[in-house]
């Protein structure tokens, strides 16, 4: 009984642990990447035009935010943002053309 009890506390505090990535990426999308994304190309979730930036896979989108791409700069402008804080904007992104 002790070990279903402790697998479920485990279990429990996974499932709240992705959570708040999830929360976390939609936060930091919101606050620096929203302001451009949600009226300029590529929108956030315009698959049509997501699709092949996401078949380059989660790394290379990433080091795309993290240099700057196009009329995007390094870090989106923002260069407080953390490594951590970028992978999560964009797993957010990616969540929304899935």
């Amino acid at each position: 009984m002790k070990h279903v009890l402790n697998s479920a506390i485990v279990g429990t505090t996974l499932m709240i642990a992705v959570q708040a990535v999830a929360a976390d990426g939609q936060a930091i999308y919101t606050a620096n990447c929203g302001s451009c994304h949600n009226v300029l190309k590529p929108k956030l979730g315009d698959k049509a035009a997501w699709e092949p930036l996401i078949k380059q896979g989660e790394n290379a989108l990433v080091a795309s935010v993290i240099k700057g791409k196009g009329a995007m700069p390094a870090r989106g402008g923002k260069p407080a943002l953390s490594d951590d804080d970028i992978k999560a904007a964009v797993e957010y992104i990616q969540s929304k053309v899935q």
